[in-house]
Formats: C-alpha cells, sequence, structure tokens
C-alpha cells in the first residue's frame, strides 16, 4: 500500500497525467448526460405523440363511424405504435439514431409502413451521436496510450532507470503497479459516470455489472497492449508512434475493412427495395380481375370464402383483400432480408471476437437494447399489432357487418414487448479472453525488461 501511495504522489505531480484524466473524467460525464438527455427526450416525444394520438382518435371517431363503414376506419385511422428505450440506452443509441422509435400504420399493407421511415438524409446520421460507446471506443485508448507510452522510456531518458531498479521492490511489480495505478485512474473516469448514469436511469443491476464489466476489460485490452509496446525498450516518440498507429488500425482500418469485406459476403438489400416490391403488387392488383383477387386471398383465408359475392362498383372487402396479398406477396423477400439480417450480425459478432473496440460495441447495443435485434423485435411487435387491427376488421369487412362507435373504441392498443435484460456472453468472453492474453504477455515483457537493465 505504501508503494502504491508512493506511486501516486508521483502522479499527481504531473500536471498533463492529471489534466488527461480529468478531460477523460469530463468527456464521460458529458457522454453520460448527454445520452441520457437524448433518451429523457425520446420519452417525452413518446408521450406527446401518445397523447396526441388519443385526441385524434376521439376527434375522427364521431367522423368514421357515422355511415358504419369499417373500410374507412380502417384506411383513415392511424394507430400509434412506440419502441420505449431501455433504461441502458443512454449507453449507446445505436440504430435509434438512424429508425423510427414511434411510428403509425393502418390495416393497409405492412411492410411499405415499416420501411418508408428509412428514408432519411444518410449525411444527418453519419456523424453519429456523442454517447459513451463512442467515448469507450475511440477516446478511452487514446488517454491510455498518453498515460502509459512512456512508462519505461522516460525513466530512461532521464538516466533514472538503473537507480530505480536498483531500488528494493524493483523489476516486475514496479512497471504492473504504475500502469495498474495509471489504467484503474482512467477506469474510474469512465466508470463512475456511468455508475452514475445507470443509478439513475434506473438499470438492472446484472446490465450495469456486464457493462462494467465490458469496459473493464476494454481498458485491461489497451493497457496490455502499451505495455507491451512501451516495454520493448523504445524511445517514447517510437512507442508513441507505434501506439497510435495500433489504435488507428484496432478502431477505424480494421472495423472499416472488416464491415466492407462483411457487406460483400452477406449482401443485404435496403428495406426500401421492399417497399417499393410491395407497392408494385399492391398497384398491379388494380388492372387484375376482382374476382381473381378475391380468389387468391380466400385460398390463405378460407373462413371468408362462403360470404357474400361482389357487388358492382367498388367494395372494401376487395381492396383490403389485395392489400394483404401485397404483404403475402413479398413475404418470401422479407425472410430472405431478415436472414441475412442476422446472419451479418452474426458475423460482425464473430468480428468483435478479434477486435476488441467491436467487441466492446456489440456488448454495449444489445445491453443498451439499440441494435439490429432490438429493431427487429420493434418490428415483431409492429407485425403482431397489425395482424390484431386486421383480425378485427376483417369480420365487418366480409360480413358487410355495421361498425360503430363501440366497435371503435374497441380497437386494438398497441403493446410494447417488456423490456428484458440481454447480456451477450459470447461477446464479454471474448473481450476477456483477449485482455487476459494481452495482460499476460505485458506482464512477461515487464519481467524481460527489469532482467535486461540489471546485466
Amino acid at each position: 500500500m505504501s508503494a502504491l501511495r508512493f506511486e501516486w504522489r508521483l502522479l499527481s505531480r504531473s500536471r498533463w497525467a492529471m489534466a488527461a484524466l480529468l478531460l477523460l473524467l469530463a468527456l464521460s460525464t458529458v457522454a453520460v448526460v448527454s445520452g441520457l438527455r437524448e433518451v429523457q427526450r425520446q420519452q417525452d416525444t413518446i408521450a406527446r405523440v401518445a397523447e396526441l394520438q388519443r385526441e385524434e382518435l376521439a376527434r375522427q371517431a364521431p367522423k368514421l363511424t357515422r355511415n358504419g363503414d369499417a373500410g374507412t376506419v380502417g384506411y383513415y385511422a392511424f394507430l400509434g405504435t412506440w419502441d420505449e428505450p431501455t433504461p441502458a440506452a443512454f449507453l449507446a443509441l445505436g440504430l435509434r439514431d438512424a429508425t423510427p422509435y414511434v411510428l403509425r400504420v393502418r390495416a393497409l399493407a405492412l411492410q411499405t409502413q415499416l420501411h418508408e421511415g428509412e428514408t432519411y438524409n444518410p449525411e444527418l446520421a453519419l456523424a453519429g451521436r456523442f454517447d459513451l460507446a463512442f467515448v469507450a471506443v475511440y477516446l478511452l485508448p487514446l488517454f491510455l496510450i498518453a498515460l502509459l507510452y512512456d512508462l519505461v522510456s522516460s525513466e530512461r531518458q532521464s538516466g533514472r532507470l538503473a537507480t530505480l531498479l536498483a531500488l528494493p521492490g524493483a523489476g516486475r511489480a514496479l512497471w504492473l503497479r504504475r500502469a495498474g495505478l495509471r489504467a484503474g485512474l482512467a477506469a474510474l473516469c469512465v466508470l463512475l459516470p456511468v455508475l452514475a448514469g445507470g443509478v439513475v436511469s434506473g438499470m438492472p443491476v446484472a446490465a450495469l455489472a456486464a457493462v462494467m464489466l465490458a469496459l473493464l476489460a476494454y481498458i485491461a485490452c489497451w493497457t496490455g497492449l502499451a505495455l507491451l509496446v512501451g516495454l520493448r525498450g523504445g524511445s517514447s516518440v517510437a512507442n508513441a508512434t507505434a501506439l497510435m498507429g495500433g489504435w488507428a488500425l484496432l478502431t477505424l482500418v480494421l472495423p472499416t475493412l472488416g464491415g466492407a469485406v462483411l457487406s460483400r459476403a452477406v449482401p443485404v438489400q435496403q428495406g426500401v427495395d421492399l417497399m417499393l416490391a410491395q407497392r408494385q403488387a399492391v398497384h398491379g392488383a388494380w388492372d387484375i380481375s376482382r374476382e381473381d383477387t378475391l380468389a387468391r386471398f380466400y385460398q390463405s383465408h378460407p373462413q371468408w370464402q362462403h360470404t357474400a359475392p361482389l357487388p358492382a362498383g367498388f367494395h372494401w372487402k376487395w381492396y383490403y383483400a389485395f392489400q394483404q396479398l401485397g404483404d403475402e406477396r413479398v413475404a418470401p423477400q422479407v425472410a430472405a432480408y431478415r436472414a441475412a439480417l442476422l446472419a451479418r450480425q452474426q458475423a460482425t459478432e464473430g468480428l468483435g471476437f478479434a477486435l476488441p473496440g467491436v467487441g466492446l460495441q456489440a456488448v454495449l447495443h444489445r445491453v443498451a437494447g439499440t441494435d439490429l435485434l432490438a429493431q427487429l423485435a420493434y418490428q415483431d411487435a409492429i407485425t403482431a399489432f397489425h395482424r390484431r387491427l386486421r383480425h378485427q376488421l376483417y369480420p365487418y369487412l366480409f360480413e358487410e357487418r355495421k361498425f360503430e362507435a363501440a366497435d371503435f373504441a374497441r380497437l386494438p392498443r398497441f403493446e410494447p414487448p417488456a423490456p428484458a435484460v440481454d447480456i451477450p456472453l459470447a461477446p464479454l468472453a471474448a473481450l476477456a479472453a483477449v485482455a487476459a492474453l494481452l495482460l499476460g504477455l505485458a506482464a512477461r515483457a515487464a519481467g524481460r525488461v527489469a532482467r535486461d537493465r540489471r546485466c
């Protein structure tokens, strides 16, 4: 304990080291506060939209049910759905920045409604959000490099290394103690804001513990790598150059190349393509005879095949039949689209086994519920709600029953899935394994430096 206290006294005299730690603490705090404010803004938006939805439906009810026509209700009544942010969403906003978390749907073809929200300006999402995931993945390694790159070289260049190694307790323990103190202080600068944010947002203990472990493992990865480079005997400039090159390679170049390779290996069509395919199928139904359309509809919905034949002119049951057929027409494409997305997600997680930054992002986004799996779960909830809406309207459409105000009040209400704590054990274990490997190699390197300098 006295040796560690002595190391702290030495470190506290370094103005640049203390300034770096304070800056890291400030950046982490700003990132957490920014994430909490964004989550609160999204929650306020959801609450405001829900209130506007209730007011709109209350105004529409007398008008839409005046003639007792269920088709009119299904066409004009937009019903709200929403994706509540999880308590951990402030850590990594992920896809919530690029995909809608509030979506109003009606009883028409679904895929068009699901994917028309993807038509945003990509330049607006290019910079991303300043959240804790950004600070941890990209900025935290730079601070660790600044604190550790000259651990040995500064002592050698000042002429103190031989004297330092001659003191009692010098050797591997000395370098590990110094590195551990610096890395531990950097960890506190990141973990304390995360802990405070987790308490404020009400994060489950298991989720908070998983995030803490992931961050500690990532810090251990970069601490081990910085020690491996800093203890090999090079100058401070050479060490800093090598570590900055490693940072650029591990956080920028390799993830970008890996993403490009995955994009070519696992091609995924855009959701907009599904929207266009469904629109073509729906619009093409106007050129097909109404009887043929209903015959195809009755093949997948035989419970309505014995209803009254179509009268002359327009009829809502024919209109909703070809809307339903539009969904069924693109169902194979939707299944292939989702399968490709999941395959690419799995491949990306595999990339995270070798690249600690990708692995940390995978853990943070999964715990935060802002990754692809969370977005697909929201789409599944919308699909189930849309199915309930159709099933409630179809008896009125096909049996030509009158749709009254009481029926309007019984329209289904969206129920978002209950949030569950999902901890990605495989990426977390891989991150811990890489950290253990790098720390083990760094400990061996520390011992060799001590022996070489005593010869």
